[in-house]
């Protein structure tokens, strides 16, 4: 078994695309997912799987949901594995200034090119502090992410799905993991 983390895009925002955690654990309860468990009500999921193709999974994920909901969230997936690389690689961690609730991690669906990555590496609207990573973007706001013009700029950037979690978000849902395994 592998313990996948999911995350949802747009789940819960604003009204819109609707989910409760009851429903979402239901779903993978549904596709045969191991012990499903949620955390916060903005589509954030740990999970065992026997299935390891992340594409296939990820499909399977969001066309249940649509098919239960009547709307199709983008999915992104981690391992386990892949979670703990991403908390030791954090550009951040060895300052002691940085806040970890205005350190925020962007999960891509599907990795930068080293184009892109530069041209992200090269916005500068605020004083905001960005890394790309593989399929990451590792970003600190020092003065807080509500009134930040960076999200909004980035995602005309990027032009690929995305989702944002805080740092103490990516370190819950890693310490979930451990639990998930545990129970087999």
């Amino acid at each position: 078994m592998t313990v996948m983390i999911g995350l949802l895009r747009g789940v819960n925002v604003g009204g819109h695309g609707k989910l409760a955690m009851s429903e979402l654990r239901d779903i993978c309860l549904s596709l045969k997912l191991r012990n499903p468990a949620t955390y916060i009500q903005s589509g954030n999921l740990v999970f065992g799987a026997t299935e390891t193709e992340l594409t296939t999974l990820t499909g399977r994920i969001e066309s249940a949901i649509e098919t239960r909901c009547g709307f199709r969230p983008c999915v992104m997936l981690r391992t386990a594995k892949e979670m703990r690389d991403i908390v030791q690689c954090n550009p951040f961690a060895g300052r002691p200034a940085i806040e970890p609730a205005k350190l925020a991690v962007s999960f891509l669906a599907t990795p930068l090119t080293p184009d892109l990555s530069r041209r992200i590496e090269d916005i500068h609207v605020g004083a905001e502090e960005i890394h790309c990573a593989k399929r990451e973007l590792y970003i600190y706001f020092p003065d807080g992410q509500g009134r930040s013009k960076l999200p909004a700029v980035l995602e005309r950037t990027l032009n690929i799905p995305a989702t944002a979690r805080n740092w103490n978000t990516v370190l819950k849902l890693l310490a979930m993991t451990t639990e998930v395994e545990a129970l087999g």
